[in-house]
């Protein structure tokens, strides 16, 4: 019987978890087999509205709330997104609350894209402070915020987690490569093999992050100031 109570307990929040970002607006659909789901920059004259999706309750689990926000952009055929903010009665944006916010979703032709390269996205986890080095500089990063380093073509970085049986990860950007993503986790990740947009190039606690995720990140992040 206590078996039996503990199944229904992890049940319910299986079905809690999925049911916490919801639909909540279809202006239009657009039938594309696009995969990615990107951030949308202000400048961007050409994308097209197609609805929101709002999260509701907190998750530690960014993973999971990304893959069911990814999964509600492409019913309606969206690839790109912004976070669209409460209003007060004045119509003044409410600050950013992570256990409840909207996302726009659009879709923006993929040659009106941006192309982003020249940066480097250290992400902390959710849950404590992350020490790391990079480069023999060190920076803490507090839970679920961000650094955004520039990075020099050619130049070789060394990213390390300072800890005794710690990762450290090397990258040497070329021209024109994409921006480089990643996360410093205590926790021990699979990677997505789905190609959603999940986890990938996975080095100890050190994990390189797919694109789609990290931008989702960033908009959900607060950017750390060094």
């Amino acid at each position: 019987m206590k078996n039996i109570a503990i199944i229904f307990s992890v049940l319910c929040i299986q079905l809690w978890s999925a049911q916490n970002v919801y639909l909540t607006k279809v202006e239009k659909t657009n039938d594309n087999t696009d995969k990615f789901l990107y951030k949308k920059e202000e400048a961007i004259a050409d994308a097209i509205y197609l609805g929101e999706v709002e999260v509701q309750g907190f998750s530690k689990d960014d993973a999971l709330i990304f893959s069911l926000v990814h999964k509600k952009a492409k019913e309606i055929g969206a690839n790109t997104f912004q976070l669209k903010p409460f209003e007060n009665v004045d119509g003044s944006p409410q600050p950013f609350n992570t256990a409840n916010y909207k996302i726009a979703l659009y879709y923006t032709p993929k040659e009106k894209l941006p192309a982003q390269h020249g940066e480097m996205y250290i992400f902390a986890s959710s849950e404590k402070d992350q020490k790391i080095s990079i480069n023999r500089k060190d920076y803490i990063i507090s839970p679920r915020s961000f650094l955004k380093l520039k990075v020099i073509p050619g130049e070789v970085y060394t990213i390390s987690t300072k800890k005794l049986l710690g990762s450290t990860v090397k990258i040497q950007p070329k021209p024109n490569d994409d921006n480089a993503y990643f996360q410093i986790s205590s926790l021990k990740v699979k990677p997505d093999n789905s190609g959603v947009g999940g986890l990938n190039l996975k080095s100890g606690d050190i994990i390189g992050l797919e694109k789609s995720y990290a931008e989702f990140l960033r908009a959900i992040y607060t950017e750390s100031k060094h």
